[in-house]
């Protein structure tokens, strides 16, 4: 299985910054020890590409630094050129990993999951949306008539996910997520489940199965993009859910065998985690890539 990494275009960040940046690079020599995995460096979305879901003044904008200081504090990050070098790596690995997919059934980005980021700005750590971008990449570059379905389980809605493909009837956009976090005012996707505070395991399962069922009844997708954050995990800080490791592990099956059972090839990103530990988030990653090798060998 390919895997595709961004994580040494190091977004240079201030002492005391609450984003896990070190998370990647430990995911990455983890993943780098597992047999029948292939790491490869991700290539950079084009200008082209990222038009494909993005406006051109905000593109031109972030390009040549000229996000106003409030653009910046939204986004999160400090403009600099390895902002930009990375979050066009970032999306240009989800893209790698959709096309990867439809040839092997399965692949993933060791980051991505940049949903928050909306057509026309940056939000929430997300400079580029690179589901959005990837799905309409598939369309542009591979095959006109795919139907992409985007299953976003990070425990944050995909607002800008939901904003840029609100009007697009070829990607379906499934969401499952907090009711009461971040962010507060949520966007209009195809299908929205809002868990409250405390789910368990069963709950999460069960509203996870119903909306698959759901999603196979409304649109029947060619291809899955699956942001699987490890934030719904009770370790998290920010998740405010209480599924065990077991669950997430068994959240990723259900999503893998549905592509599996249905010969759907699947493309997935890591998505938020914001552990208490950073090594609980890793550890949930990685249980992520071993969960979607045991499928890969399958396809």
């Amino acid at each position: 299985m390919k895997a595709y990494y961004s994580d040494h275009f190091v977004l240079p960040l201030p002492p005391g910054h609450r984003f896990p940046m070190d998370k990647y690079s430990r995911l990455r020599d983890l993943v780098g020890n597992l047999p029948n995995i292939s790491l490869v460096e991700a290539p950079a979305a084009s200008d082209t590409q990222l038009l494909y879901a993005h406006d051109p003044s905000y593109l031109t904008k972030v390009v040549n630094g000229k996000l106003s200081d409030a653009e910046q504090k939204e986004i999160g990050f400090p403009w600099s050129e390895k902002m930009v070098e990375r979050s066009r790596r970032s999306a240009g690995a989800t893209i790698a990993a959709a096309k990867t997919a439809l040839q092997e059934g399965i692949s993933g980005n060791l980051a991505g999951g940049t949903h928050h980021a909306y057509r026309n700005r940056g939000s929430g750590f997300c400079v580029f949306n690179d589901a959005a971008v990837a799905a309409r990449t598939l369309q542009k570059e591979v095959n006109s008539k795919l139907k992409v379905a985007i299953v976003d389980l990070d425990v944050h809605q995909g607002n800008g996910t939901a904003s840029i493909l609100q009007h697009d009837s070829s990607i379906f956009t499934l969401s499952i997520h907090g009711e009461n976090n971040f962010p507060f005012q949520k966007e209009l996707s195809n299908l929205d489940y809002g868990l409250e505070d405390g789910c368990d395991d069963q709950t999460y399962l069960h509203a996870l199965n119903q909306c698959l069922d759901q999603l196979d009844d409304q649109f029947k997708p060619d291809f899955v993009i699956y942001l699987a954050g490890a934030d719904p995990h009770e370790g998290d800080r920010l998740g405010r859910l209480k599924i065990t490791k077991d669950g997430m592990r068994c959240r990723d099956e259900t999503v893998f065998q549905y592509g599996l059972d249905r010969n759907i090839p699947t493309a997935f990103s890591m998505a938020g985690g914001y552990g208490k530990e950073i090594t609980s988030t890793v550890d949930i990653h990685y249980q992520t890539i071993q969960t979607a090798l045991q499928y890969q060998l399958r396809y």
